[in-house]
């Protein structure tokens, strides 16, 4: 899939629910003994690292009827168990299920929270 918006447009996505926008950290190309890999292994890789772009309000649960009294407000709003992930987390997730897409001309990956194995958090860690 592909999608061609301005750079602005990045901040103007929403991600609904228990989802999280992963920008891969593409792999070192060669082994420790200096072998070099071919895109195939690559690719064929179960498990990813990537920065968390942004993420989902988290998993809804239903609204509660707590109003015990008939001139209480009985609006119902819709509330969220947030997620762990912040931006610019270090993510270790499952590239089985991940949802590939192409914007301004990079990749990144749309999981599920529960695809997301490890995060590691450092305010410098994210550089792109």
């Amino acid at each position: 899939m592909t999608i061609n918006l301005k750079e602005k447009d990045l901040e103007q996505l929403v991600i609904m629910s228990d989802k999280v926008l992963i920008k891969p950290k593409y792999p070192q190309e060669k082994t420790e003994s200096g072998l070099y890999l071919p895109p195939s292994v690559i690719d064929n890789d179960k498990i990813s690292l990537g920065y968390v772009i942004k993420t989902g309000p988290g998993y809804p649960i239903p609204a509660t009827d707590d109003y015990d009294e008939p001139w209480k407000n009985k609006e119902k709003k819709l509330k969220f168990i947030p997620l762990q992930m912040q931006r610019g987390d270090l993510a270790v997730y499952q590239r089985t299920g991940a949802i590939e897409i192409k914007f301004n001309n990079e990749q990144y990956y749309i999981v599920s929270a529960s695809a997301v194995l490890m995060a590691v958090r450092d305010e410098g860690l994210m550089r792109m």
